[in-house]
Order: C-alpha cells, then structure tokens, then sequence
C-alpha cells in the first residue's frame, strides 16, 4: 500500500511537470529542435480476442501493436522500476500515446564487456527487451520518447536515413521530470480504428498495456489477478454483455493460466449472472433444490404444485439458509425429465420422456426468478448421452444444467425397481464431452453436471471420471435416505477416492429420512459442508 502511494504521488508529480512542457514550443538548447509534425494514427485488433499473457514488457508491446499504427511520442518507462512505471502510465494516458518497458540502464562500459561474455546476461533477456522496444520505436515512427526512470539509451537508437523513422529525422530523449528542459510537442490524435475493449488484471504485468490501451481511447475493464476469469466478474460481465461485438484485449500474465479463455469471453457476453453476480457455479454459491416429476408428487415435492408456486416453495426452503451460509443461496429445481417407469413403454426402454416443451415454462418461471435448474435422466435401459440429447433445446438455455441418475441406467435384462442400476465413467464421460462442447459452441455459462451416487457400485470405474471441462462444475449427490448413522456413514464413504475438485450434494427426504435434518442441523452435522442441499 505505502508504495501505492507512492507511485501516484510521483505520477501525479510528473504529470504535472509534463503537462507544462507540452505548452512549450523551444527547443532544447543542447537537444535537436522539435519536430514539427506529431501525431498518432490508431487501429483496431482484427481478431475477436486477442490476449498478451506474458510478462509486463511484452504485454506492453502487444498492446501497442495492437492499438497504434503510428506514434510520433511514445513513453518509455523502466522496466526494473514500478514508482517510473506508475508515473509513466499517466503521462502515457494524458498524452495519448503508447507506453513501452525498456531495459533498466547499464554501464556503458560493463554493457558492452558483458555483451560480448556468451552467456553474460540471462539468455540475453535485456538485448532482447531492448531490441523489441527499438524495432517498436521504428514502427510507430517516433521522434520523441519520453523516458521515466533509468532506460538503456541502447534502445532508443536515432532512426537514420530513410529508416522508418523518416526523412533521418533525429529521435529526441525528453526525461518525464518537472524538472526537464525539454519539451514535447502537441499531438494530432487520430480516431477510433474500430470498436475494442480492454480487460486488464490488477497486477503490474497489465499496467503498462492498460495504460497504453486508456491512451487509445479503449474502455479498460479491470478483473482481479487472483482469478483473471471473466465469468467471475459481475462488472466484465456486464461491459463485455454491453459490447457484443468489440473486440476483446485480454491484458495480464494470470490470463495464461485461463484454459477456454475464448469461451468464457463469450459466456460472459450472454450477460447471463447468478444472484450475488457473475457465472460461476462453485464454490461461491449455495445451493437449495427442490425435487421431482411436473404434474406427480408421488416422485418429489417439486410436483406438489404448479411452476409458480414451485418457485415461491423453492424461495422459502432456501431462505432458511442465507443466514447459515457465507455463500449466496441459490433456490434450484431439479425436474425428472425421464422418469423409470415399470412398463418398457412404446420404445422398449423403460423410460417415459417428457416433453420438453412441458417443462420449458418451469425453466422460464425459474430463469425469471433468479433460480437454477437441473433437469434429471432415469433412462431405464436406454443410455443416458441419447436422452440427453433430446433436451438440448433447453440445455441451451443459460440457466439449465444435467444431471445423471445410475440408480435408474439398467442393463437389457433389468427392470426398473427390482435392481439398483449404474453406469460406467467411460458412458458418463460421453456424456461430459458432449455437453462441454455444447456449452462451447453456444456461448453458455458453466453447467452444473450431478451425478447422483448412494453406493459406489453405481459409477463403474470412478476415478477415471474426466474432470477436465471448464465448461462443466461436476457434483457428486448423495441421494442416501433414512437413519441419520446410515446416511452419515454413507456420506463419508462416498467422499473417499472422489476425483479431486468435485463438488458435493446432499439430499434430506422429508417422510424417509429418521429424522430429516432441519437446515441448522445440515450446514452444522454435515461434513464437508455440501454445496447443493436437496429436498425431496
């Protein structure tokens, strides 16, 4: 913090020095006169994203490619000196000019021994810096460079005869100081290239670029460094939501740690957001379901009423728990969409499907009410990745995740009710793979993705469970039901072997379980604690 503080109140200081220059027309008495043609012509990124994930210097350079065509000033500030780059930020900024990290300055002397030693200067890091911020300085054909703290003046080579720089025109080095007696000319600023916006991280590999990007005149949103994900940032949600079609600069080493950086990009663009703001699932929210079948409530209190009064009944059993929880409760049905029925049915597969366009109202009274829905497959001898794709239609909608029920998967000789079905991991990774790739192609916010387990026989082989879609938040839900040992005991045994960064679910039944849990008694006896509490 106390350096904070410090850089703003050096870059307030400089700013204020350079300010006054840019009203001065002399020239230096030892310097070259200035020139007299300045200005900057912009541009535009031609890709729909385009992310600079490396360190502050190169972000720097992609930035200003990506943004200035041509820059007759451009700030140069110290790479190895962050009160310089704060100063440099706002004189970049006030300016309207690129901002660059050069090499920390060396001697002369030593420079020149050390660069003729292989080996002398970290795999040649500075050489490198300082050949990139040359080359920069030519494209953008600068003459004057503003410099903040000690630059290598290697880097800031004069451009000769007919270089880029033009015409042999000398590049002046003006230091960023109050204190400077030379000037830096006015600028002719030039227009928009095209519609762009910036997200930054809030951590020194972005300031540079950022800066670079405020100087453009591109709205720069910042996301913490600390989780550089879109989807978690209600505010890049609702600028990127706002944008629809400008083009993304992802700025900040932490985007490199991003797997799908492009996709949560165009999830965040839906505007979609849970209550309590942003797309992610867990583990910042706490979930609250009602269970069952439309229409029946001999499969679940989600049936005991129509859509609006579920919504109203899902409302009230989650409000016991904003006051337990430090999460944001979520109210959430799950709906069978495919119920295991005791006759094999026209199909043969001992499973009657609902309609989709029967339960796209429930989805809609839910969407309007800030909740989450699950719909769940009992697909009886059918698979579970062919009923799944019968809803895609509402698997699209923002709001809407999937869930697997292996108690009701059964093999070509089994009868739902006289056996305990399941699956193997291989069939529920079809699943997986299948629903990932919907959820990218389409845009969507992450999908909750239940599998629901009361013995582990019911998922074959579950430690080959793949968990590597960031499109999916995978939960595993206990559906255990009767005496609270038993259930326990079953909890416990469930969570041992579990694939690691899997989220958990528990459900109390209202007439099974002995007794059911109350609320309180959940989130204080339930351990770990579940992000998803169901009612049935």
């Amino acid at each position: 913090m106390a350096r904070n503080r410090t850089t703003t109140a050096l870059a307030a200081t400089a700013l204020a020095g350079l300010v006054a220059l840019t009203g001065c027309t002399a020239s230096s008495p030892t310097g070259p006169k200035t020139p007299s043609a300045a200005r900057t012509v912009l541009t535009a990124p031609t890709d729909a994203l385009t992310v600079a994930d490396g360190d502050a210097a190169a972000n720097a350079l992609v930035a200003s490619r990506q943004l200035f065509g041509e820059a007759s000033v451009v700030v140069v500030a110290a790479s190895d000196d962050a009160d310089a780059q704060g100063a440099g930020a706002a004189a970049a900024e006030k300016l309207g000019v690129p901002m660059l990290l050069g090499a920390a300055s060396r001697d002369p002397e030593s420079t020149s021994s050390a660069s003729s030693e292989e080996g002398s200067d970290e795999d040649g890091s500075d050489e490198q810096q300082a050949n990139a911020v040359d080359d920069e300085l030519d494209r953008l054909k600068a003459h004057t460079v503003v410099t903040y703290g000690e630059v290598n003046p290697h880097q800031l080579d004069v451009p000769g005869e007919g270089s880029d720089g033009g015409s042999g025109a000398e590049r002046r080095i003006v230091a960023g100081s109050a204190d400077s007696d030379d000037d830096v000319p006015r600028l002719e600023r030039g227009e928009p290239a095209g519609k762009t916006l910036a997200l930054a991280t809030d951590d020194p590999s972005a300031l540079a670029a950022a800066a670079t990007a405020r100087a453009a005149g591109v709205p720069v949103h910042a996301v913490p460094a600390a989780n550089a994900n879109p989807q978690a940032s209600a505010d890049a949600i609702t600028a990127l939501a706002a944008a629809p079609d400008d083009a993304v600069l992802a700025l900040g080493a932490p985007f490199a740690d991003q797997q799908a950086l492009d996709w949560k990009v165009r999830s965040a663009r839906t505007g979609y957001q849970l209550p309590g703001g942003g797309q992610i699932l867990f583990p910042g929210h706490q979930f609250v379901a009602l269970y069952g079948a439309i229409g029946t409530g001999a499969l679940g209190v989600l049936g005991e009423q129509d859509a609006a009064a579920t919504v109203q009944r899902a409302k009230d059993v989650a409000a016991p728990y904003e006051s337990l929880s430090d999460k944001t409760v979520v109210p959430l049905m799950e709906i069978i969409a495919t119920v295991a029925a005791g006759a094999a049915g026209p199909d043969g597969d001992y499973s009657n499907e609902i309609d989709p366009e029967t339960i796209r109202p429930w989805i809609q009274a839910a969407a309007d009410a800030g909740q989450y829905v699950v719909l769940d497959l009992q697909p009886g001898r059918s698979d579970f990745l062919s009923q799944a794709k019968r809803y895609q239609s509402l698997l699209e909608l923002p709001n809407v995740g999937l869930a697997l029920d292996p108690e009701w998967r059964l093999k070509p000789d089994q009868v739902p009710l006289r056996q305990i079905g399941s699956v193997s991991a291989a069939e529920v990774n079809e699943v997986s793979a299948w629903l990932a790739q919907l959820t990218n192609e389409k845009g969507l916010p992450p999908k909750m993705f239940v599998l629901h387990q009361f013995r582990l026989a019911m998922i074959q082989d579950r430690q080959t469970l793949d968990m590597s879609h960031p499109e999916l938040a995978m939960l595993i839900h206990a559906d255990g039901q009767g005496g609270q040992p038993d259930k326990q005991a079953t909890w416990r045994a469930l969570h041992q072997g579990a694939p690691e960064g899997m989220a958990w679910g528990w459900k109390n039944f209202y007439d099974e379980d002995k007794p059911m849990l109350t609320p309180d008694q959940t989130m204080r006896d339930v351990a770990p604690l579940p992000d998803l509490v169901t009612y049935q």
